[in-house]
């Protein structure tokens, strides 16, 4: 088993060429395949979901192993379903327990023809894909937003186009918003028609030029350094950031704010992507509270830099991390011992931390497959030197040139 030992730097002055957004590459990718081809959009990201979707659409091979890619899991089911031909979609261990049932059955409700392999409701599927009618259909709001994207995007392709309508709280957003805003720069026409309901009439993708944005999700980690890193006079310069992105993760700089970390943006030219640069700012907070929903996927990042700047914090809207990757809240709590923090949740949704501490074992930070645990737990060596970790690979799902990144900005990771 590969570990490293990561120890931080003194100062901090370094650019960092982020990672392509995998959200938006994703979707563009799916879009792409569904217009036919033609223009292949650029900056497409280079992790793990991407690749396994580009070596799908690729090959279309009878099998397909999209390994631990959620995102390609929910987005292929949906693109199979709906075009020509019979295959079967499978990955990883864990992947083959992330549940699948709601999609299956929406898809189903559609006219698609799928079935289970193994455990009902879980992959590997075989679908057998055809022209789908289309229609109303209803599904639960508060579900992971890729099974409402992949739905959104194969609904201009339908026949009677789709009226999507979510029941109850619906989480996540600015993730399904960034799905139709794609889809309509690509012709489609999908639009909000009240609260809850999403109509996309059945009008045919046009291809043309597309250029990905930058990761904000990816960005967090160079937050959570400023805020924890020493160094009163530190810059972190992020390339390739849009000022109004797509992605609801770039609420982390509003978030980072009261957490220490000042986000200036460079005037950009005719081109939206533009720098930020990162500074330490003085921050004055005691406890933190805040409501996740649309954005998961900056929970870890910011659980673990509250324990180690010792704010305390009641975190909500964290039911979808116990089905991500692995189940989040729990390898945030046994992991966070070993630094020596007890920290509390409740209905499945909520993370607590009051202060509670204990002695730290330091023994290595496990990954459990998930590459978020691992980049939001490498720049604990701010506070921990000699942090050990195991299997750091995990951030090529994301990330892939994470640790080459922290090795330019001068972190010495050595591996055991």
């Amino acid at each position: 088993m590969k570990s490293y030992t990561i120890n931080a730097p003194q100062q901090i002055d370094a650019t960092i060429e982020l990672p392509a957004s995998k959200s938006i590459s994703n979707r563009a990718l799916i879009i792409y395949a569904l217009s036919h081809g033609g223009i292949l959009p650029k900056n497409l990201s280079d992790c793990d979901d991407t690749e396994v979707i580009i070596a799908a659409l690729k090959n279309s091979p009878d099998i397909i192993d999209i390994k631990a890619a959620g995102t390609a899991m929910r987005f292929m089911t949906a693109f199979l379903s709906s075009t020509l031909g019979s295959h079967t979609i499978t990955g990883t261990e864990r992947m083959q327990h992330r549940p699948i049932k709601i999609l299956v059955d929406a898809l189903k409700s559609l006219g698609a023809n799928i079935s289970y392999i193994k455990e009902d409701g879980f992959p590997p599927l075989h679908i057998t894909g055809k022209q789908l009618t289309g229609g109303h259909l209803q599904i639960p709001g508060n579900i992971s937003s890729q099974y409402i994207s992949a739905l959104l995007m194969i609904g201009p392709i339908l026949k009677q186009g789709l009226e999507l309508e979510l029941s109850g709280e619906i989480v996540s957003r600015p993730y399904i918003n960034m799905t139709l805003k794609i889809m309509a720069y690509f012709g489609a026409e999908a639009q909000w028609e009240s609260e809850n309901i999403i109509k996309v009439s059945p009008k045919p993708y046009i291809n043309k030029a597309y250029l990905v944005e930058n990761d904000w999700s990816g960005s967090s980690y160079w937050y959570e350094i400023m805020a924890l890193c020493k160094d009163d006079q530190a810059k972190i310069h992020l390339t390739g950031l849009f000022r109004n992105s797509l992605q609801g993760d770039s609420v982390i700089q509003d978030i980072f704010a009261k957490l220490g970390v000042r986000t200036v943006f460079e005037e950009s030219g005719t081109d939206a992507t533009t720098t930020v640069t990162l500074t330490k700012t003085p921050y004055h907070l005691e406890s933190f509270t805040y409501d996740f929903t649309k954005c998961p996927d900056l929970a870890q990042t910011v659980v673990v830099t509250c324990c180690e700047l010792g704010i305390k914090f009641h975190f909500t809207g964290l039911a979808s991390l116990k089905i991500k990757e692995t189940d989040r809240i729990e390898a945030l709590k046994i992991e966070l011992r070993k630094l020596g923090f007890i920290l509390h949740d409740e209905h499945d949704d909520t993370l607590i931390w009051n202060g509670d501490r204990c002695e730290a074992s330091m023994a290595p930070i496990d990954t459990y497959e998930d590459h978020r645990m691992a980049m939001a737990f490498a720049p604990t060596c701010f506070v921990h030197k000699d942090l050990l970790m195991n299997n750091p690979q995990v951030v090529s799902k994301s990330y892939p040139h994470f640790w080459d990144d922290l090795r330019q900005a001068n972190f010495l990771i050595k591996q055991n």
